[in-house]
């Protein structure tokens, strides 16, 4: 276990001294044969060490709300993206919160895919004269594995990115085989419980949505210029310097600094077998691509979740409107039927009242006969709203 302090810092005021304790945080280191250790260092020994600034290192606060970000610096590259906040030079892997459950799985992936093949073959190469003749054939082959074996930060790039592209493609399927039985069953029936398990789930779905797409612009930002993907190229800036790691590069990675020329010669260079500084860039351009259709295509699969909760929307709301609409030719009807019976009722109460008529005594009791044609022309009246409100098309068939 490594711990790096600084120095008390001592009060102005008399006879009060204070130290002033600098904040640790955990880190995790791995090293180029997949060696980890746990540090507890505090962000200025991982400045010094990595060669960075505070500004870099601020981007990995967990306290803190960044965007992902890939930036390549002069000796490492700086790195958040999720859960992963990591800093990769050319010989070690710094990540922080290793003890987090989402970052364990690519402490395990990194311990096991860092180590470079030779060093895999020097560990397990047998001893003794008699495996002399095994030995020639397999060192041949891998001298030529070790010569197309990408370097150490891009093996570590790609494990980060390959982590958090499965990460998020696993959670959004999990939000599929959740989503789209909840949406059946809302288009089923429609309830309370139905609309609110809906809307939890639009939530889920916007906030990944952001999440992908952070990491999708991020990685074409990166494919749109050769000068930012030339910059993560660390171990060609670390090729003829004092650093042990130097002296054991293949040939092809100890050139000189890189020139981005045009893309259009790339083929005719490839071709001819010749290893120059845009088939690096090409090397990195050909891990990112991979990983930015991935993530592309989990992009495309919530954008595909996203226009079937809309169209499970637009379905709702026209249910919604054709009841609706159903509600106002019921009202349209008991308005009607209310109008005609307050009409009968006015006319029933006008001759109910007891008031000597001069026709009454005359004419006997012509009481029934005024219900009976009330009666009759209210009845005329309401069929005559109804066919008017259908001709109309107020009211369907």
């Amino acid at each position: 276990m490594a711990r790096a302090t600084l120095p008390s810092v001592v009060d102005t005021q008399p006879f009060n001294k204070k130290k002033v304790a600098v904040a640790s945080r955990q880190w995790m280191l791995l090293d180029l044969k997949g060696e980890s250790i746990v540090l507890e260092i505090d962000k200025y020994s991982i400045m010094h060490r990595v060669g960075i600034h505070a500004r870099d290192l601020r981007i990995l606060d967990p306290l803190l709300s960044y965007p992902s970000t890939i930036l390549g610096r002069e000796r490492a590259i700086v790195l958040n993206l999720e859960h992963i906040k990591a800093v990769i030079t050319a010989e070690e892997v710094f990540l922080r919160d290793p003890t987090n459950e989402n970052v364990i799985p690519i402490v395990e992936e990194l311990c096991r895919r860092l180590p470079m093949k030779r060093d895999i073959h020097n560990n397990n190469e047998p001893n003794g004269i008699e495996s002399l003749k095994l030995r020639i054939p397999s060192k041949s082959r891998l001298s030529q594995d070790i010569e197309e074996e990408p370097p150490f930060e891009f093996r570590a790039l790609e494990v980060v990115l390959e982590g958090i592209c499965s990460y998020l493609d696993a959670r959004t399927t999990e939000l599929e085989s959740a989503a789209y039985p909840a949406l059946d069953e809302l288009t089923s029936k429609i309830s309370s419980r139905n609309l609110d398990r809906v809307r939890k789930l639009k939530s889920r779905m916007t906030r990944l949505t952001a999440r992908v797409q952070k990491v999708r612009d991020e990685l074409g930002q990166l494919l749109d210029d050769d000068d930012d993907m030339a910059d993560l190229f660390l171990t060609r800036k670390l090729a003829g310097s004092s650093s042990p790691v130097a002296g054991s590069l293949p040939a092809h990675w100890a050139v000189g600094s890189p020139t981005i020329g045009s893309r259009i010669s790339r083929a005719s260079r490839a071709s001819l077998g010749t290893y120059t500084a845009d088939n690096d860039v090409e090397q990195l351009e050909m891990l990112l691509e991979a990983y930015f259709m991935q993530i592309d295509g989990t992009l495309n699969k919530l954008i595909a979740l996203r226009e079937y909760i809309d169209d499970t929307e637009d379905y709702i709301n026209i249910q919604l409107d054709n009841h609706r609409n159903q509600l106002i030719q019921l009202e349209l009807i008991l308005s009607a039927g209310t109008v005609v019976m307050s009409l009968y009722a006015a006319i029933a109460g006008i001759f109910g009242m007891n008031i000597p008529y001069t026709w009454n005594t005359g004419y006997g009791y012509v009481f029934k006969w005024v219900v009976s044609l009330s009666g009759v022309l209210c009845l005329f009246i309401f069929s005559s709203i109804l066919f008017y409100a259908h001709y109309r098309g107020l009211i369907g068939n």
